[in-house]
């Protein structure tokens, strides 16, 4: 199965290189909406539970743009024929699907973090980047298995565009609750305070039970 996923994500990676579609969306997206932000708050500077708000409305809603785009080539170019013919474990393509969405969030964060730091925060990032680091990593893993489930589960319909964030924003919601609670003293005044440790716990097994959901469905999603 680990050859399997290696050889889908090389591809899926490889694609995203030559195509480009979704990580500049995203990126570019990230940024259109801080600058929003800055306007729509009347706002120089944020800190603390509004800072984290922002952060991760902004990251979440990115999120939905790539995971509207997961499985497009295969529907449109007849990768799903292709991979049920072939011998292998049908989970590999949940996992490589995965990989390459928290590949590509942990991209866009790259520019979308720093940016926000630069538009919007208040305190210096530089004591709390560690911790935010994994806080990010865990809402990552969180959003990348939740949306690698719902775009599997809407590409056949006409309507996907509109099915992924209809199903997918719901699901998020204790993602985007836990991750912004566990940031809130990270980006407060007066240096970054200590990770919630129950917060962090709650993100952590949302994680795993949506992993070990889509690893039990998603054989009967490629079915359908």
């Amino acid at each position: 199965m680990m050859s399997a996923v290696a050889a889908l994500l090389a591809k899926e990676l490889t694609l995203e290189l030559r195509t480009r579609e979704s990580v500049p969306s995203m990126v570019l997206f990230s940024i259109a909406t801080y600058v929003v932000f800055h306007f729509g708050l009347d706002r120089d500077r944020v800190t603390g539970d509004l800072a984290s708000g922002v952060l991760w409305v902004t990251l979440l809603f990115s999120a939905i743009l790539g995971v509207n785009r997961l499985f497009v080539a295969e529907y449109e170019q007849g990768g799903f024929d292709g991979f049920l013919l072939a011998p292998v474990d049908r989970t590999a393509l949940l996992v490589a699907k995965a990989l390459t969405l928290f590949a590509f969030l942990g991209i866009v964060e790259l520019v979308a973090v720093p940016a926000f730091a630069l538009l919007l925060l208040g305190p210096p990032l530089t004591q709390a980047l560690p911790q935010l680091v994994l806080v990010l990593a865990l809402a990552n893993a969180g959003i990348a298995v939740i949306g690698t489930l719902v775009a599997g589960l809407a590409i056949q319909t006409r309507a996907r565009d509109l099915i992924v964030p209809l199903i997918a924003l719901p699901l998020l919601v204790p993602v985007l609750l836990a991750a912004a609670r566990c940031a809130t003293p990270l980006l407060s005044d007066g240096g970054a305070g200590a990770l919630p440790g129950n917060w962090l716990a709650i993100l952590a097994i949302y994680d795993l039970l949506f992993a070990l959901i889509a690893y039990a469905v998603f054989d009967f999603l490629l079915e359908d």
